[in-house]
């Protein structure tokens, strides 16, 4: 195993540890007796984790490292240490917790996304959707959006004023909120992008129902054309000319009149 996919791997094994210092931290809130390093050992483990993620990426491009084990285990260990962070951190006693229906959405999101590479893997027997600007976007906003809330710090969580009225939100809710767009926005383009994929190949397309007697299966897109057999002895006609036929009756019609004219 390279140098690179071992940092993928303990990225992958640093997942557990930073959620069971989280959901402890949430259990101290709970009963009154939050204990703080547990919160910033939490958000020590999700920012080293966060870091390795570049970290086997230049180190498999910098020394030559590239391997098929590695393309599998760093999109899993990236997914991985988000969705469970956004899950534990949405359902936490923490003084600021993520809305239960982020969680959902970026759930939600990345079972589309899945959904839609296992179709066009099953049908095209390969990928060619590449990582959007909105996608990059609702990934470091999803980062953003939990640094911030482990954090935690006074200024945003203070409520939101207009026109010397507090509102119902705080300022933290402002990073989540556009995350939520982007995820959002990034789920819509990579479905598009996948339909338009299986309308190139031609999967969109009604399946041609099957004739009886023609030999031809339901789903054949391009349909044999029928050219009608030449008849036995005859020949092509020409454009714009008699049939064979006419032209010899012609010639007979001729010859009598010859016969039967004045001598």
């Amino acid at each position: 195993m390279t140098f690179a996919n071992k940092i993928t791997v303990a990225r992958i094994g640093l997942i557990p540890v930073f959620v069971g210092f989280a959901i402890y931290y949430s259990q101290g809130v709970a009963a009154g007796r939050p204990e703080e390093w547990l919160r910033w050992a939490a958000l020590g483990v999700f920012a080293l984790a966060a870091a390795s993620d570049g970290l086997d990426g230049y180190v498999a491009r910098r020394y030559n490292q590239r391997t098929e084990l590695g393309a599998v285990l760093d999109p899993i260990a990236d997914k991985g240490l988000l969705l469970a962070a956004i899950l534990t951190l949405s359902f936490s006693s923490w003084r600021y917790a993520l809305p239960v229906w982020f969680g959902v959405l970026v759930v939600a999101r990345d079972l589309m996304v899945m959904t839609g590479a296992v179709v066009l893997v099953l049908l095209q027997r390969k990928v060619a959707v590449r990582p959007t600007w909105s996608g990059k976007a609702a990934t470091a906003l999803q980062m953003t959006a939990l640094i911030a809330v482990m954090l935690q710090p006074d200024a945003l969580l203070a409520q939101v004023r207009y026109n010397g009225r507090a509102l119902q939100w705080v300022w933290l809710d402002l990073p989540v909120f556009l995350a939520a767009f982007f995820t959002a926005a990034s789920g819509i383009g990579y479905s598009t992008l996948a339909i338009a994929q299986l309308h190139l190949g031609g999967h969109g397309d009604p399946l041609q129902a099957a004739t009886p007697g023609s030999g031809r299966t339901p789903g054949s897109a391009r349909l044999r054309r029928r050219v009608p057999p030449a008849a036995s002895g005859g020949r092509p006609e020409k454009a714009g000319g008699s049939p064979p036929e006419d032209k010899d009756l012609a010639r007979d019609d001729t010859r009598n009149s010859t016969k039967d004219g004045p001598k």
